[in-house]
C-alpha cells in the first residue's frame, strides 16, 4: 500500500534536483576568435563570460610593446590547413608575401584575455596581437585606421574574425593605440610586413644593451608620415652597417603621427661622429643621440 503522506515531499525533491541538473548546463558560446580551429573542440566552459567587453582594469600606455616584425619558424601549430568554423572552411595562404587588404577591423578583449591563441600563445589584451582567417602564422601586418591615418604594426598569431564583413581581428590594445577601441570597428588597410635579416639584428642589439653591452642610437629624423621616414632609411642605410629603423609611432595632443628613424645601438664615439659628419655633408640635417 502507497503511503501517500511522503508523496509530495518527495515529488517535490524530484523536481529540485532536476532543475539543478539543467541549472549546470551552460549555454553554448562561439567565440569571435577560436584558439586551434581545425579540431572538434567543445566551447561550452571555455570562456567565463558570455560577451566580449573591454579591460575592467585601466590600460597602460607605457606597458604596451612596440612590435618589431624578425624573422620566425613557422610550424604546425596554428597553421592547419584547410579548417573549419561554424561550418565554413578556410585555408591559410603558403605566403603573405604581397598581401594587402581593406576593410572592417573588430577587436576582441576581457572574453578571451589568458586563454590560448591558436598557435598555442596566451592571449594579452592588453599587449598588441591580432587574428586573421588565412595569413601564415605568425605574421607581420601594418594597419592604418583609414578614419584617422593611425598606424601601428602588429603580430597575427591567432585565427578570426569569423565574420564575413571584417579582415582582421586585433587585441583591446591595438584598437587602443589606432583609436577605435571605443567605437568597436573602424576601416582599416592592412599591408603584410615581410622581414629580412636585417630586421633580426635590431632584437640582437636591444638584447646586447640588455646584458650590458651599452651603446646609443642616433635619431636621424622625425616625420610626419611613414613614406617620408623610410626615405630616410634608405639614404641612412648607405651610410652606415648599423641597423636602420623606424623607432616608433608618436602621436601629439593634435591627434598628428610621427615616425622616428634611429640608428644603432653604437658604443663606438667615433662612429657617432662619422655618421654625424656623412649626414651632414649630404645635407640630411645633424641627428641627435639619444638612448633606448
Amino acid at each position: 500500500m502507497i503511503n501517500t503522506s511522503c508523496l509530495k515531499p518527495c515529488l517535490l525533491l524530484a523536481l529540485l534536483l532536476l532543475a539543478a541538473c539543467a541549472s549546470r548546463t551552460p549555454a553554448p558560446v562561439t567565440p569571435e576568435s577560436t584558439p586551434d580551429p581545425s579540431t572538434t573542440v567543445d566551447h561550452s566552459e571555455r570562456y567565463t563570460i558570455d560577451q566580449d567587453r573591454a579591460p575592467t582594469m585601466p590600460l597602460d600606455p607605457d606597458a604596451i610593446r612596440e612590435v618589431i616584425p624578425v624573422p620566425e619558424t613557422r610550424t604546425i601549430a596554428g597553421n592547419f590547413s584547410p579548417y573549419t568554423v561554424n561550418g565554413r572552411t578556410y585555408e591559410v595562404m603558403a605566403s603573405e608575401l604581397g598581401y594587402e587588404d581593406t576593410g572592417v577591423a573588430s577587436w576582441y578583449g576581457e572574453k578571451f584575455h589568458g586563454h590560448h591563441t591558436s598557435n598555442g600563445e596566451i592571449f594579452d589584451m592588453y599587449q598588441i596581437s591580432a587574428a586573421h582567417r588565412y595569413l601564415p602564422i605568425p605574421s607581420y601586418l601594418r594597419v592604418t585606421n583609414l578614419e584617422n591615418q593611425r598606424s601601428i604594426l602588429v603580430r597575427v598569431n591567432d585565427r578570426g574574425p569569423f565574420h564575413s564583413e571584417r579582415i582582421v581581428d586585433l587585441s583591446y590594445a591595438a584598437a587602443w593605440k589606432l583609436g577605435f577601441s571605443d567605437q568597436g570597428t573602424a576601416r582599416v588597410h592592412l599591408e603584410a610586413i615581410v622581414p629580412g635579416p636585417e630586421d633580426q639584428e635590431i632584437p640582437q642589439a636591444r638584447q646586447q644593451m640588455a646584458a650590458g653591452g651599452g651603446g646609443e642610437y642616433l635619431q636621424v629624423g622625425a616625420f610626419g608620415s611613414r613614406q617620408a621616414a623610410e626615405r630616410q632609411v634608405q639614404r641612412v642605410q648607405d651610410m652606415t652597417t648599423r641597423p636602420v629603423f623606424i623607432r616608433s609611432v608618436e602621436t601629439d595632443n593634435a591627434g598628428q603621427n610621427f615616425y622616428r628613424v634611429r640608428v644603432g645601438p653604437i658604443s663606438d664615439s667615433a662612429e657617432l661622429d662619422r655618421i654625424t659628419e656623412a649626414m651632414l655633408d649630404a645635407d640630411l640635417g645633424r641627428p641627435l643621440v639619444v638612448t633606448e
